[in-house]
């Protein structure tokens, strides 16, 4: 077993670069073509050498793999196809011992159907307590218990061979759990403790606001208030639990907390609950700059009554990649708008992911890569008889997935499947080699070398919360300590405002020395 985190909080978390390492699709150490904890041991190098503060890794759990490990069998286990518990534990002392911490994947709203819970609950044990099951609505009970909808598509209910129906808000295969139940609410206090004293630092939380439903599970009415299983007031009591066991371990939560409210939404913030959560406002943001500047703002304004510390999201493992959003005539971001071969420019997308990037490491607070973004991927078409996520299937085919922006990444440009190891799970592009790591270690104007050059930078900016600049309508451009950050959305070139030295330039100047459109410039005043 690794060495628990000291019980010691020194602050690294508010300001902190942290990488998401989708484990299945990041680097294959064994060559049966699925990511492993051996080829993440074998990358530390090189997340050492981007200079990120921690990692994120998705579920790394047994698990069945119907969600893309979201449906955990055993939360004390390693998916034999990742690895092992013993690897976990070397993979957290080696990367600690480059100055990484990391993040595990907490989902409490639901378990795997193959979790042995649920599989005595199915044998009439008295765990069904700990799940959501009911009789159906209907003559015979032919209608589920109520019209709840699952976040996948169709009815979050599905109907056992006795009659009775059991509650699963995302896919069949993922029962909710009762969390108006102690041995729930115990059962993740000690999975918290069993990862914190193997040296895990922080856990993401998967779907925080979802985890406590109306005791009476009533219909999803026009206008409810409360919500009958999204941001219950119940949830906070679990929190209160959970941090307090974080704080013995010196330990950090952020939570995936989707909320329009942001009086609410700062609750979770509280100093005796969640220390950060998600920003999605700012990643669902189109390319324009009065829009950035209101999330911006908004954000900001959110998190100072609790003190907490924004975070800055462009992607992740749920959402299509920045290249292609931002390549888009719509660059907004919305799950209902996702569609086959959307048309993207490419070439757009990438200029504006690349000022995207010095933008939100420009801000304080935390700041999240997803995998692949430093190397500026695009998201991929997978062709329909490899698509793996459940939404396509749920939807009836109409929705894509998210299988796109989770394509193996490419390592070493001159190697089979692009250095990623054996023939990966999903099939990668052609021409994925070309935006291969090791080539693009070499080039100085690269994604990769971008990103390691703000990350090495990014202390410039200080500590203190940005101060706006004059600048014409279109340009972002404001100043943290004695550095500024300039992006221009705008359509035509503009001067850069008065300043000492360039420090970083997501692309060139023009021959007038003006920053071009969709470009950003970090400058020292």
């Amino acid at each position: 077993m690794g060495q628990p985190t000291p019980a010691t909080d020194d602050g690294w978390w508010r300001s902190a670069v942290i990488y998401q390492v989708y484990v299945r699709s990041f680097a294959d150490g064994d060559g049966d073509g699925t990511g492993d904890l051996a080829g993440v041991r074998a990358r530390l190098p090189y997340l050492a050498e981007l200079g990120v503060d921690a990692l994120w890794f998705n579920p790394w759990y047994r698990s069945p793999m119907k969600d893309g490990g979201y449906d955990v069998a055993d939360y004390r286990a390693v998916d034999p196809a990742f690895g092992t518990l013993a690897e976990a534990e070397k993979l957290i002392a080696e990367a600690r011992e480059l100055g990484i911490r990391t993040l595990v994947d907490i989902v409490p709203n639901h378990v795997s159907d193959q979790h042995p819970w649920f599989r005595a609950a199915l044998a009439g044990g008295p765990e069904r307590e700990l799940f959501h099951f009911r009789p159906g609505r209907g003559e015979h009970g032919e209608l589920p218990p109520n019209d709840w909808q699952s976040e996948f598509g169709g009815p979050a209910w599905t109907r056992l061979p006795d009659g009775d129906w059991y509650l699963h808000l995302f896919a069949p295969e993922q029962p909710d759990l009762n969390w108006a139940h102690p041995a729930v609410r115990q059962e993740h206090e000690d999975i918290l403790r069993f990862w914190f004293e193997r040296g895990v630092a922080g856990v993401r939380i998967d779907s925080a606001a979802l985890l406590v439903k109306h005791p009476e599970l009533p219909d999803v009415t026009e206008g409810r208030d409360p919500h009958p299983y999204v941001d219950r007031d119940e949830l906070h009591d679990v929190y209160r639990a959970w941090r307090a066991v974080a704080d013995e371990y010196g330990a950090v939560f952020v939570g995936e907390v989707w909320l329009p409210d942001a009086e609410r939404f700062a609750r979770y913030l509280r100093p005796d609950e969640l220390h950060t959560a998600f920003n999605f406002s700012f990643m669902s943001c189109p390319w324009d700059a009065a829009r950035l500047r209101r999330s911006i703002d908004d954000t900001l304004a959110e998190h100072a009554p609790v003190g907490a510390p924004a975070t800055w999201v462009l992607c992740n493992h749920d959402v299509t990649r920045t290249v292609t959003r931002y390549g888009r005539a719509d660059t907004g971001f919305d799950f209902a708008t996702k569609a086959f071969g959307t048309p993207t420019d490419l070439a757009l997308g990438t200029c504006r992911a690349r000022a995207a990037a010095l933008l939100s490491l420009a801000l304080p607070g935390v700041v999240y890569v997803y995998q692949g973004e430093e190397l500026g991927l695009p998201e991929a078409d997978i062709p329909l008889d490899r698509i793996e996520d459940p939404m396509h299937a749920r939807s009836g085919g109409t929705d894509p997935g998210r299988d796109g922006c989770r394509v193996p990444l490419p390592w070493a440009a001159g190697e089979p499947h692009a250095g990623f190891g054996g023939e990966p799970w999903l099939p990668q592009p052609d021409g994925w080699a070309a935006y291969a790591a090791d080539r693009q270690a070499e080039d100085p104007g690269s994604m990769l070398r971008l990103y390691r050059e703000a990350v090495r930078l990014r202390p410039v900016f200080g500590d203190g919360p940005p101060t706006w600049l004059p600048a014409p309508d279109g340009v972002l451009a404001f100043a943290r300590a004695d550095a500024l950050c300039v992006v221009n959305l705008s359509d035509t070139p503009v001067d850069l405002p008065a300043h000492s030295a360039l420090l970083l330039a997501g692309g060139p100047l023009d021959t007038a020395g003006r920053l071009p459109r969709d470009t950003a410039v970090w400058l020292r005043a």
